[in-house]
């Protein structure tokens, strides 16, 4: 396991789902974790449940990443919190279902707001104290929908995570000379609660579409975005990089065979 202790780390979204699973691992491996989210309650909890994990502090802060304020007020909190930032994971995302023939105005505009925009603020928000690390780290939770594959009802959504990864292309040229690296974690299909919300007959077909049999866990995607925070990884940025049991291979349903 990664040692991290003496790093500072936000994770937005990070009370529930991968964001929890990225706070987890970050938190076991010795970092202090700023935890931000929306709801205080589920802050709490996320934190009581990390705390002891590790030799760090866990704390939680509320932020919206959708509001350009609360970006600066959450960054502000880590900053005199931790006495800095080194990582920010802009892991804070949605995926309401919308069939893109009656997809509306306002349901295009609040899935942009959050994963594109929040992305971009969050980044903003905390880029002055990347700067100061000097060993500065931006690791976005993208997705596999989108930037390689698309499902039903979620055009919006992949729009948002394609948009992800040509902000992290031009944002790892812009922050290479201050030493930040900034790179893309694309999950496949990860055991969440939002996941379990679409139902056992979904999950059994996507389990049946992966090579390695199981969905992942929001661990899995912790561990590629605890080493990508590493000193070792300083020299990989703007790469977009998936974790899915091998979802995207297969050519057709039938080269997966049980």
């Amino acid at each position: 396991m990664f040692d991290l202790t003496g790093t500072a780390v936000l994770v937005t979204g990070g009370s529930k789902g991968i964001g929890r699973g990225i706070a987890s691992v970050f938190a076991a491996a010795g970092a202090d974790v700023a935890i931000a989210a929306r709801s205080q309650a589920d802050l709490d909890t996320v934190v009581a449940d990390l705390g002891p994990l590790g030799a760090g502090t866990v704390l939680g802060v509320r932020a919206d990443v959708s509001d350009p304020a609360s970006c600066a007020n959450a960054a502000a909190a880590v900053r005199d919190s931790f006495g800095g930032i080194d990582v920010v994971c802009a892991n804070a995302g949605i995926f309401p279902d919308a069939p893109l023939a009656t997809m509306t105005p306002e349901q295009l505009g609040e899935v942009l707001d959050v994963n594109v925009k929040g992305t971009v603020y969050i980044v903003q928000a905390c880029l002055d104290a990347l700067v100061a690390s000097g060993r500065g780290r931006v690791i976005l939770t993208s997705s596999i929908t989108g930037p390689i594959t698309g499902f039903p009802g979620w055009s919006h959504y992949g729009a948002s995570k394609a948009a992800q990864l040509g902000f992290m292309r031009t944002a790892a040229i812009e922050l290479a000379p201050h030493h930040i690296t900034v790179n893309a974690v694309l999950p496949g299909n990860i055991y969440t609660e939002g996941l379990a919300d679409m139902g056992e007959e979904y999950i059994a077909g996507m389990t049946r579409a992966i090579p390695a049999g199981t969905l992942g866990k929001p661990e899995d995607i912790g561990y590629l975005a605890a080493f990508l925070a590493t000193s070792e990884a300083g020299y990989i940025t703007g790469q977009a990089i998936a974790v899915d049991g091998g979802q995207v291979l297969p050519e057709s349903p039938d080269a997966v065979r049980p």
